[in-house]
């Protein structure tokens, strides 16, 4: 699906399947532009990333892209008509075809390297590897975020450069505080929050964790604790605002914490590990009409490469792989993780019903404006991220992933909810396709950013970590562009720092999942 048939060089189309009924723009076309290989003159304006029809469709056929549906047809389209908004949509036609799941069809035997790729690892005194180490300070509830925040932020490096300087193999203190806690559904949405805490506090990047709860509130430090199998030590310390005499007290308590552990979680220093101790989160966020064509399979390509070094890679974001779940079901290792996925899909459903959404609310304006027209569209570029490995496990949001190789997690599409679920699970990296300009980091774990085209990549290097624009433009293959991603992964992974972190991204960016009634 994600192959670029090669073109005439001169060719300002690319044609991604002989069966296709659109072509994609490379440039910005008017009206008259010929479109040679394809026997077509351009009827309208056609923006950059958007799609050209390749042939007549009549109204109420299916479109297809990647040689898979993309929506249906609202209207007689012509032969070089720009096709997007105006002409192609779901609506009731969504449901009237299928999509045959096919379980384990495509499962094949995983090719191992004989010889895994390194990194220079933090190994931990269980063995966990880590790529970074952090202090973290979490907060129970929203009524404890200020505390929390305050004390990291006396160890900021660039207000306060000599709060570190002594610690040089500390990465930082740094705050995930959120919204919720108390005031909620004690059900799910707390079992989700409590999860996501225990995971965020057991994640091999922190050196060391604080917990600051309140001391009135629903989810009780005591109780987290009890969920999550989590005990106090060295490493992990808590106590409560209201036990301490309040808001100075609590900040001072916590800065004195954090320099107490200091010079323990200093004491490490990196060394060779085997590349299966990695663990990737796949996002991809400001997508465009290149993402399916580019970064995402170049993606896929260094996650093929990752698993065959023995590591694991996250696909999340359920709702933007909506109609082209068919395709992992299809790679599941066996029928039950592939109605694991499925289960997921008609979970979905019924959410958005009882909540009066849709499934298609997105692609998001600047999807749109990039190119993509429907969820279908958008869903079969998102899936190509998973690169063409078994399908081994599915997990449900913030649970441990615990299976190595390529795995899928019941995530929503906003960025920041999705990887703050991965790193729960233990991804210690993220991944990030960007074809709009996306602005992200994830503290604690390092996260790199893939333009989609060559554009974006100009005007905001300063943001991104690699251009796989290069791929839509002729100068660079998947494979050569994919070798290039797995090859910053590992030195990420090192020690090398992303883009993101450079400007101070991460904290702001920890969003657990909010579902259920508030209170």
């Amino acid at each position: 699906m994600s192959a670029v048939i090669a073109t005439p060089e001169v060719s300002p189309v690319l044609r991604l399947h002989p069966n296709d009924d659109v072509v994609i723009a490379r440039r910005q076309l008017v009206s008259g532009t010929p479109l040679p290989g394809e026997g077509l003159t351009v009827i309208g304006l056609v923006p950059p990333g958007h799609k050209v029809a390749a042939r007549a469709i009549r109204a109420g056929a299916a479109v297809r892209r990647y040689n898979q549906i993309i929506g249906f047809a609202k209207r007689h389209i012509q032969a070089g008509e720009h096709v997007h908004l105006h002409n192609l949509g779901i609506g009731e036609q969504h449901g009237a075809f299928e999509r045959d799941y096919a379980f384990c069809a495509d499962v094949k035997p995983t090719a191992y390297v004989a010889r895994p790729a390194t990194f220079e690892g933090i190994v931990r005194g269980d063995g966990r590897v880590a790529t970074r180490n952090y202090i973290g300070i979490l907060s129970t509830v929203n009524c404890s975020a200020t505390v929390a925040r305050a004390i990291a932020d006396r160890f900021r490096r660039d207000v306060f450069p000599e709060a570190l300087a002594d610690f040089p193999n500390v990465d930082g203190v740094v705050a995930l505080t959120h919204g919720t806690g108390c005031g909620m559904d004690m059900d799910e949405a707390m079992t989700i929050l409590r999860r996501t805490l225990g995971g965020y506090a057991r994640h091999p990047n922190f050196g060391a964790v604080l917990v600051v709860g309140l001391g009135c509130e629903a989810n009780q430090v005591s109780a987290l604790l009890g969920a999550e199998n989590l005990q106090e030590g060295e490493r992990l310390r808590t106590y409560n605002l209201q036990d301490v005499g309040g808001t100075a007290a609590a900040i001072a308590r916590g800065v004195a914490f954090v320099r107490e552990l200091l010079p323990e979680v200093d004491r490490v220093s990196r060394r060779p590990v085997p590349a299966s101790h990695l663990t990737l989160g796949l996002q991809c966020g400001g997508s465009d009409g290149y993402s399916g064509i580019t970064a995402n399979p170049a993606l896929g390509n260094a996650v093929d490469r990752l698993v065959a070094h023995g590591g694991t890679a996250i696909l999340s974001e359920t709702p933007e792989i909506y109609g082209a779940e068919h395709l992992l079901t299809r790679r599941a290792v066996t029928r039950e993780v592939g109605e694991k996925l499925v289960a997921r899909i008609r979970w979905w459903e019924d959410y958005c019903a009882r909540n009066r959404g849709e499934m298609n609310n997105n692609p998001s304006p600047g999807n749109k404006a990039g190119g993509l027209t429907t969820i279908l569209e958008k869903s079969l570029g998102a899936v190509a991220k998973g690169g063409t490995t078994n399908l081994v496990e599915v997990y449900e949001y913030a649970q441990r992933v615990d299976q190595r190789g390529f795995v899928f997690m019941d995530t929503p599409g906003y960025d920041p909810v999705s990887a703050t679920g991965q790193v729960a699970g233990g991804a210690n990296m993220i991944v990030f396709t960007t074809g709009r300009g996306s602005a992200y980091g994830c503290a604690p774990a390092p996260s790199l950013k893939l333009a989609t085209n060559s554009d974006l990549w100009r005007r905001q290097q300063e943001d991104i970590d690699i251009n796989c624009g290069e791929i839509a433009d002729g100068e660079a293959t998947i494979e050569e562009v994919g070798a290039r991603i797995f090859e910053l992964i590992l030195a990420t992974a090192s020690g090398r720092k992303s883009k993101s972190e450079l400007h101070g991204y991460g904290q702001q960016e920890f969003v657990p999942w909010q579902v259920g009634a508030v209170m």
